[in-house]
């Protein structure tokens, strides 16, 4: 694979650059809200399998979340690293949604086992946009092809 492609200017269309940046300011909401007005809520849903603490477990996702956030809206010219990165990021944090889901943790309204199960189908959705709406789908694959 050729790695400049991570830092090439690439062009995207209108609308996957106002879901770029509609993503990275949801994931700035999300990171701010980790820290702050939910994070009981957040700590809730760390599975109990996990083996760092909850509270150190919510304060670092959310900083990650306000970094990748606004790496999203700033960082255009990284926009395909930074897409990759983000969507990296939405597969770690899955096995914390399918814990809260065989665990069956209450939170953010997810209050049944359907609910938390259909929350599961999301977040291949929060990779694809991530990859879609950087240009990463297009880069990686054209770099790949060019080998």
């Amino acid at each position: 694979m050729d790695f400049s492609v991570l830092t090439r200017p690439t062009r995207t269309s209108v609308p996957a650059t106002i879901t770029r940046v509609a993503l990275g300011l949801a994931l700035v909401g999300a990171g701010i809200s980790h820290l702050t007005v939910a994070r009981e809520e957040f700590q809730a849903q760390v599975p109990g399998w996990f083996p760092i603490d909850e509270d150190v477990t919510v304060l670092a996702s959310g900083a990650v979340e306000i970094a990748l956030g606004s790496s999203l809206v700033v960082l255009s010219r990284w926009k395909v690293a930074v897409g990759l990165v983000a969507a990296a990021f939405f597969v770690v944090i899955f096995p914390g949604n399918v814990g809260q889901w065989l665990e069956g943790t209450d939170g953010f309204g997810l209050d049944t086992d359907a609910k938390r199960f259909g929350r599961l189908f999301f977040q291949p959705v929060l990779v694809a946009l991530a990859l879609w709406s950087t240009g990463a789908f297009r880069a990686v694959r054209e770099s790949l092809t060019r080998d």
